[in-house]
This record gives C-alpha cells, sequence and structure tokens, in this order.
C-alpha cells in the first residue's frame, strides 16, 4: 500500500464525537488519573464559577489525537501534537475536531506534513487548537 499524500490547504476531518456524558468523564479520569473534582463533583464546579462539571481538556485533545491516527492509520507518523485551551466544554456537548494541511516538505527521506488543528464545541466555541507533524 502507498502512503497517503498531503496538499496544502486540505481539509482534515472533520470528527464528531459526543454527546460527552458523566460516565464518559468518570471513566477517563480513571484512565487518565486525573481525579480534579471539577470534573465529576457539580457543587465543587458550581464554586469554582462553572454552571456544572467540566470535560477534561485532555479528553478533547486525544480526540485530535484520535483524527491524526485515522488519517495517517496508525500512531507511528505523528512526531509531534501541541495544542492550547480555550474554553471548557460541558457534559451534553458534542466535540467536533478538524485540521488543515498547513505544509508538505520533503526532506530525509520523508514527508513532513504539518497541520494546524481545532476542537469545536455544539454552540461554536472553540476549545482547543493546537497543531501536528506528521513524517510520512
Amino acid at each position: 500500500m502507498s502512503p497517503r499524500t498531503f496538499q496544502v490547504g486540505e481539509a482534515i476531518g472533520p470528527l464528531r464525537r459526543g454527546p460527552i456524558t458523566t460516565r464518559q468523564l468518570v471513566e477517563y479520569a480513571g484512565a487518565s488519573l486525573d481525579f480534579n473534582r471539577i470534573h465529576y463533583d457539580e457543587p465543587f464546579a458550581k464554586a469554582g464559577g462553572f454552571p456544572t462539571v467540566i470535560a477534561h481538556g485532555m479528553l478533547s485533545m486525544a480526540f485530535l489525537g484520535q483524527l491524526v491516527v485515522e488519517l495517517t492509520g496508525g500512531p507511528a507518523a505523528l512526531c509531534e501534537l501541541t495544542t492550547r485551551f480555550r474554553a471548557v466544554t460541558f457534559p451534553g456537548d458534542t466535540v467536533e475536531v478538524r485540521g488543515e494541511v498547513k505544509t508538505v516538505d520533503a526532506r530525509d527521506g520523508h514527508t513532513w506534513v504539518g497541520l494546524a488543528l481545532s476542537a469545536t464545541r455544539s454552540d461554536g466555541t472553540v476549545t482547543l487548537d493546537g497543531t501536528a507533524t506528521l513524517r510520512i
């Protein structure tokens, strides 16, 4: 099978996940060992100024990683994934992740691909933006 080719400006995705459930947050807390009460204790989250518990930012980041891994057929091509958290995600939200090919560069016997990535809540709020570097 030939490696996938990429074109600058090519749209990647979207991949939709959700709606996010409280059960999913509990399961993610167990998998990630992130037991911050803001993710499962509603009175605690409200005391922090949120209307309810919030999803782990890293859960949305994992969705970005899933988009890239599905794009390349496995994790081997992913060299770098960076994100910036911009807003929170709540239970009930659907998260849509997408990207765009920004650079394609042939060097060292490989094709290096730079992606711009984002995650958006159901209401249109961008919750994460980031980049990925692939080596094909």
